[in-house]
């Protein structure tokens, strides 16, 4: 019998793949520590979406979360995280002060091992990366992402896959293991068997190789099959609820699937199922979106993976929006198959979907998402194929780029928006320490980690309060309706009480009207002359967002297309700029703040 590692991703990418990352530590490190009593000693305890999570949606602190999970498994366990290469744990690339920061304080927190991968599959992003995380004393999976979609896509074929390994041999990346990461799950068995098959024969027979898939397509758990009949050493497993669907299959569904065959998982099945159990108690109250249990047939025709898939829906249902869902998951294939066939895996799949978003939102490449310009005019290094001509053209128009073939690195480190100084700057300006934590968390989550270290983070955790005074059946069928009821967005409470058409919020009226669908409302409407004759414009926000940054007060003059703040919806950041020149009169929002379409955002006087 051939014993076959695996890695329990629960405690990651299964919080990822169902609940956007967004869950509350105290309720998972118990079970932790009860898996660690199972025999598990392989975790993957965090990166990817979850770091900038633990910041943007359960006001926690990532680092002393690593340090708790460190604890609780004790010293031998492997502990691994995820990165992306130049983009560590954001979507936006960073300098290499900032990678080599990554690397240093991974290792400071506990970790034992990073798995780095590049979306897309350019060699040149994972040498300095890789070289930072072994300088730093950490393990160095190097990773080759796959994918078998959309139809016709160009590239990814074993030949491919062989390529880059063989790129990566070359540039002389230290590195401990090597993985093969589907994250859309939508690699035929065919392929990942001959893929890992040449895998070890270029690798030789004591590399150790890893499979990584989800079971969003339905065919993870032959992929995994195939991965062993291969020569893979490693899988990645979950344990329900976080198992199946957009997820790794189950620990016990694996053992199952290989009774009978040389391979062994070596696992005490009752410590398994009474661990199971655990995990489903603990997350009991969270929301389960729908579509994070379901097998999509439709997933090899888009390129969605588990992690991208319920993070986007999430935000979605955040936004009032998820009506536009199948639409913009219908426009993906489009954006794939015209920006270049990088890798469905973040950043790259939420630039395929933001630009979808967009394409639905406001018409066909009306608006280029920024992300998704700057990968197609190669600000993210070189994509497998080369994008579309006329999408390039758009992209430079809009963003005002030019195309370019520099190293991202090189870029980033000269840009002083970025890098160590930038991030202490924004600690300075808001008083709070310097430390290589604070300059990592500024750096990689911007104005949301600063507003989390002033104390002033906010709860987006879809989860069910028991702590609430609930009524009995009784006492609900009996009290008369409310005329006015509480409403809790973000961790702010706002007073709302309707009468007809007007609405009371905090005390403060407003007029409103009901239409069926999104209607397309201009940024800007013309109030009624003052009594003095002064002209009122008011701005309106163009789309469902919150607001991140507000660079005006009342009482300041402004010109006209000055910018006056900045929403972000879809993890996009959409200026809000002066119609006209004028004073700013009023301010009807706050950062943090979450607005629909329509919503008022500020007053210009003329």
């Amino acid at each position: 019998m051939k014993k076959i590692d695996f890695m329990l991703t629960a405690f990651r990418d299964g919080f990822q793949s169902v609940f956007g990352a967004r869950v509350f530590s105290s309720d998972f490190l118990p079970v932790v520590e009860e898996a660690a009593a199972a025999g598990i000693t392989h975790f993957e305890a965090g990166g990817g979406a979850l770091f900038q999570a633990a910041y943007f949606y359960s006001n926690e602190d990532a680092f002393r979360v690593m340090d708790d999970f460190r604890r609780i498994v004790g010293n031998s366990a492997n502990l691994q995280t995820l990165a992306r290469g130049i983009n560590v744990v954001g979507l936006d690339s960073q300098p290499r002060d900032i990678i080599k920061l990554h690397a240093q304080l991974m290792k400071k927190h506990g970790i034992t091992t990073i798995r780095n991968f590049d979306a897309l599959n350019d060699v040149n992003n994972l040498l300095y990366s890789g070289t930072c995380i072994a300088e730093a004393g950490l393990k160095h999976e190097i990773t080759v992402t796959m994918m078998e979609l959309p139809p016709g896509c160009v590239g990814h074929t074993v030949e491919f896959y062989e390529s880059i390994l063989r790129r990566i041999l070359d540039s002389g990346i230290p590195y401990d293991s090597v993985c093969f990461k589907d994250a859309s799950g939508t690699s035929t068995p065919h392929k990942v068997y001959e893929t890992i098959r040449m895998a070890r024969n270029l690798l030789g027979e004591h590399a150790r190789i890893v499979f990584h898939s989800h079971e969003t397509a339905g065919c993870s758990v032959l992929a995994y099959h195939a991965a062993l009949e291969g020569g893979a050493d490693q899988l990645d497993l979950s344990i329900a609820p976080l198992s199946g669907g957009t997820c790794q299959p189950d620990i016990l569904t694996m053992w199952h699937a290989l009774r009978g065959t040389q391979y062994d998982l070596d696992i005490d099945v009752k410590k398994i199922i009474k661990l199971e159990e655990s995990l489903k108690r603990a997350m009991k109250d969270y929301f389960m979106p729908p579509e994070a249990t379901q097998v999509n047939p439709l997933i090899p025709f888009f390129p969605m993976p588990g992690g991208a898939l319920t993070a986007n829906t999430q935000m979605l249902r955040d936004n009032g929006l998820m009506e536009k869902y199948p639409e913009v998951i219908a426009a993906m294939g489009e954006a794939g198959a015209r920006g270049g066939f990088g890798t469905s895996v973040t950043p790259v799949s939420q630039f395929y979907f933001q630009q979808a978003f967009n394409n639905v939102m406001f018409g066909p490449w009306k608006k280029i998402a920024e992300g998704y310009g700057k990968m197609v005019l190669g600000y993210f290094g070189r994509t497998p194929a080369e994008p579309d001509p006329e999408i390039v053209r758009i992209a430079s128009e809009q963003l005002k780029l030019e195309p370019t073939t520099r190293s991202p690195l090189d870029i980033n480190d000269e840009n002083p928006a970025k890098g160590r100084k930038a991030a202490i700057a924004m600690l300075n300006a808001n008083q709070l320490p310097i430390t290589d934590e604070n300059i990592f968390i500024a750096a990689s989550c911007s104005e949301k980690g600063i507003r989390f270290l002033k104390g002033e983070g906010t709860i987006g955790v879809r989860k069910i309060d028991r702590k609430q005074k609930q009524e009995s059946p009784a006492a609900t069928a009996s009290a008369p309706k409310p005329d006015a009821v509480t409403v809790t967005l973000n961790g702010k409470s706002y007073a709302v009480k309707i009468s007809g058409n007007s609405a009371s919020v905090n005390g403060r009226q407003y007029d409103f009207a009901l239409a069926e669908g999104i209607v397309e409302e201009q940024p800007v409407r013309q109030a009624a002359m003052g009594t003095s004759g002064e002209k009122f414009t008011e701005v309106h926000s163009t789309l469902p967002g919150a607001v991140v940054r507000i660079l005006v007060k009342p009482g300041e003059s402004v010109q006209a297309g000055q910018l006056l703040m900045v929403l972000e919806a879809m993890k996009m950041e959409t200026p809000i700029n002066a119609p006209e020149a004028g004073v700013l009169a009023k301010l009807e929002v706050a950062e943090g703040q979450q607005v629909q379409s329509g919503a008022l955002l500020a007053v210009i006087k003329g």
